[in-house]
C-alpha cells in the first residue's frame, strides 16, 4: 500500500479549518497508508495513533512573525521519508517554515501535492523573506489543490502554474450538525428566550476580516422585528461592543459545539459578513446552509464564499462592505417566509451535493488517482 505523508501545521485533537481538512483526508483516503507530521502544542515530541493514523508531533522552539519554528523538524522529516518512502507528500499551505525542508528531503520520484488553503496575505518584509521558498516549492509541486475555482484567478502564486492547479472543495462533517436527542427542545428554548422573534445569527472568531462591524451597523437599517445574535470571541471584542446599536444585538460569547449546532437550527438568517479573501472558502457558511439557515454574504473578489452560496439561489449576496445593502438583504429574507424557506432548502441541498467531507475526499482521491492510477 502506497504511503501519503501529510504535512499539517497541527492535527487532531488540535482543530482549526486546515486541521479539519487534514483529519478527514488522512482518515478518508483509505486506499493509502496515511501518516501525519505536524507541530506539537506542548513543546514535546510525540508519536500518536489517532483513529488508526500515525501522527508525529514535533516540538516548537520559537515563533517568528506568527510562524512556528521547530529545530528538530528537518531531522524528523528526513527520518519519516526514509522510513516510509512516501508515494506523495501532501503539504497544507500556508506553512512556509516547512517548504525548504520538504523540498530538500523528498526524492525526485516523490509526488508533491500542495493544498493551497490560502495565499500568505501579509505582503510586508516577512513575505518577501519567504517568497523564494514559496516559489521553489510551487515549481517542485506536481499538483496544487485550490479549494474553489473563485480563488485561482486572484492568487498571484497560483496564476503562475495553471497547468498544475486542481480543485478540491472543503467539506463539513455532517454528524457535527445533524440534530441529536434533546436538540428540538433546546431549539424551542432558544426561540422562546427571544420572544419567538426571528433570529439573525453570526458565529465566528472576532477578527477584522470577519466584517462583524458591518453586521452591527446594519442593525440600524433592518426594519423587520428580529434579534441579532453574535457568537464567538476574539481580539476585537471591545471594538465591536463599542459600536452604537440597539438592544436587539446580543453578544453570546464562545459557544459549545452543541450550542452552535442548536443556534444554527434555531436561526432564520445566517449573516456571513466576511469582507476579504482571507475568508478563502467559508466552511462556517456551509455549516449554516446545511442547517437550513438562509445566508446573506458579501461579494468578495477572489474568495470561495460566493461559490459556496450562490446569489438568489441559496441566499443573497450583497455589495462588499455595504452594510445598508446587507440590512436590505436581511430584511428581504425576514419579510418573505416563502423565499427564505426556499433558499434554506436549496442551501442545504447545495451542501449535500458539493460540500460534505465525502465529496471533498472523493475529489482529492481522484487527483491522486490521476497522479498514479491504483
Amino acid at each position: 500500500m502506497k504511503t501519503i505523508l501529510h504535512v499539517s501545521k497541527y492535527y487532531y485533537p488540535d482543530l482549526g479549518g486546515i486541521e479539519t481538512v487534514a483529519l478527514y483526508l488522512a482518515e478518508g483516503l483509505k486506499e493509502y497508508n496515511n501518516v501525519v507530521v505536524c507541530f506539537s502544542t506542548d513543546k514535546k515530541y510525540h508519536e500518536d495513533n489517532v483513529h488508526g493514523i500515525t501522527v508525529y508531533r514535533v516540538p516548537v522552539n520559537m515563533s517568528f512573525l506568527s510562524q512556528d519554528i521547530a529545530l528538530s523538524y528537518y531531522a524528523t522529516l528526513k527520518k519519516l521519508v526514509r522510513k516510509y518512502n512516501p508515494f506523495a507528500v501532501h503539504v497544507h499551505c500556508p506553512n512556509p517554515f516547512v517548504y525548504p525542508l520538504v523540498v530538500s528531503t523528498i526524492s525526485k520520484h516523490t509526488k508533491l501535492v500542495l493544498h493551497w488553503h490560502s495565499d500568505i496575505l501579509s505582503k510586508g518584509l516577512a513575505y518577501y523573506a519567504v517568497k523564494p521558498f514559496e516559489n521553489n516549492i510551487l515549481r517542485r509541486a506536481d499538483i496544487i489543490i485550490s479549494t474553489s475555482p473563485n480563488y485561482i484567478p486572484y492568487s498571484k502564486p497560483l496564476t503562475k502554474y495553471p497547468e498544475k492547479v486542481r480543485i478540491a472543495q472543503n467539506g463539513l462533517i455532517q454528524s457535527n450538525f445533524d440534530k441529536r436527542a434533546g436538540d428540538e427542545e433546546a431549539i424551542s428554548k432558544i426561540k422562546s428566550s427571544y420572544g419567538n422573534k426571528k433570529i439573525v445569527f453570526f458565529c465566528g472568531r472576532h477578527i477584522q476580516y470577519k466584517g462583524i462591524d458591518n453586521l452591527i451597523k446594519a442593525d440600524g437599517y433592518i426594519k423587520n422585528e428580529c434579534v441579532i445574535l453574535i457568537g464567538g470571541k476574539g481580539p476585537i471584542d471591545g471594538e465591536l461592543k463599542s459600536i452604537p446599536c440597539s438592544d436587539r444585538v446580543k453578544f453570546l460569547g464562545r459557544l459549545s459545539d452543541d450550542a452552535l449546532r442548536q443556534h444554527l437550527w434555531a436561526a432564520d438568517v445566517f449573516a456571513f459578513p466576511s469582507n476579504t479573501k482571507a475568508e478563502a472558502f467559508g466552511i462556517a457558511l456551509a455549516e449554516a446552509m446545511y442547517c437550513e439557515c438562509a445566508p446573506v454574504s458579501f461579494a468578495i473578489e477572489g474568495s470561495g464564499v460566493n461559490w459556496v452560496s450562490i446569489h438568489e439561489e441559496t441566499g443573497i449576496v450583497s455589495p462588499l462592505n455595504d452594510y445598508v445593502g446587507l440590512a436590505s438583504a436581511i430584511d428581504m429574507l425576514l419579510g418573505d417566509d416563502a423565499l427564505r424557506e426556499r433558499y434554506a432548502k436549496q442551501a442545504r441541498m447545495r451542501v449535500l451535493e458539493n460540500f460534505t467531507t465525502q465529496k471533498a475526499v472523493d475529489a482529492v482521491a481522484k487527483i491522486y488517482n490521476d497522479l498514479h492510477p491504483l
